[in-house]
């Protein structure tokens, strides 16, 4: 007979944990800072649990993974799908207690299981992708802003803080490399990625980061992950047109500069791209599938250990 999994359900906030045990069912609130994390391991006790589950919500949960990763076996879901399992349980109330107690039931339910702990620089990885990508928006706006300044005193202040910007981007990227070059697993998975005609050195540190599971997920998982494998959408005799849905955008804008250079220059991808043109796929369609094609390889090679070469897509 299958037993229950003793799971922990966790809603973060800014501002607050909401904690749901189901043994012995009770509930708490705890401050989202380190007081209020030494408060939830006192609440927690020496009873290790099967599972904490708690949704995703970007800078709020950051910490609190950062703290837990290594001392409590994680799960963390896509608050959709947490949504989702709320309503077909009927629950129709929606509030951080409530939201707690329905994570705590869905990881029993479903049966998850923990995710594999990030490495301990991830999130510092992962802080500076995000200055780096705010630079290159701001770089952006700045040139088109260049172009149509006429006055010579705004010109000379936007080409100064333009100046500045490429200055923060390369140390930045320093930044990156020597984070990167610290784990030898990493540093190995960096060079494999850079091995892929198409794949340079920003799109290979942005792959690792966005995607630090790389190389242990299967051919559709790592699909699914960057938002790539196409939906399909059917019922009796009715056949609608599949799309794409979800997955992690930053990971899908990585991959979409390496797609169209890989378009063009790999010769495997190239070759499929052409061949999808001629069938009269859109160019947007089949550019689609070559990025979905970069995830798959990338994660294939660095499963098995091996750099790219011409034919292996």
């Amino acid at each position: 007979m299958k037993t229950m999994k003793d799971s922990i359900g966790i809603d973060i906030s800014k501002a607050h944990l909401d904690v749901y045990r189901p043994d012995p069912g009770t509930s708490a609130r705890f401050s989202n800072d380190p007081v209020g994390f030494r408060a939830l391991t006192r609440f927690i006790g020496p009873k290790q649990p099967d599972l904490v589950v708690y949704e995703a919500t970007g800078p709020y949960h950051a910490r609190f993974e950062q703290v837990f990763s290594r001392r409590l076996p994680l799960v963390k879901v896509n608050p959709l799908q947490a949504r989702r399992f709320a309503q077909a349980c009927g629950t129709r109330a929606k509030t951080d207690a409530v939201d707690a107690r329905m994570l705590a039931q869905m990881g029993s339910a479903l049966d998850l299981v923990p995710d594999e702990p990030a490495a301990e620089d991830q999130n510092e990885l992962k802080e500076l992708q995000i200055a780096r990508m705010a630079l290159v928006k701001d770089r952006t706006r700045l040139k088109n802003r260049l172009k149509t300044q006429t006055l010579g005193f705004t010109r000379r202040q936007t080409k100064a803080r333009l100046a500045q910007i490429e200055r923060q981007l390369e140390a930045l990227q320093s930044e990156m490399a020597s984070l990167i070059n610290a784990c030898p697993k990493r540093t190995r998975a960096y060079a494999i990625l850079r091995s892929i005609h198409g794949i340079g050195e920003v799109a290979a540190a942005a792959i690792l980061i966005e995607c630090p599971e790389i190389g242990t997920l299967g051919k559709k998982q790592a699909a699914c992950l960057a938002g790539l494998a196409p939906m399909t959408r059917q019922s009796g005799t009715w056949k609608g047109k599949a799309f794409l849905q979800g997955g992690r955008k930053h990971l899908r804008d990585a991959l979409y500069m390496p797609a169209l250079v890989a378009s063009r220059f790999n010769p495997d991808l190239r070759d499929k791209y052409q061949a999808m043109i001629n069938a009269g796929k859109p160019a947007k369609v089949a550019l689609t599938t070559i990025m979905r094609k970069l995830i798959e390889l990338a994660n294939a090679l660095i499963r098995h250990d091996r750099k790219w070469k011409a034919k292996l897509a």
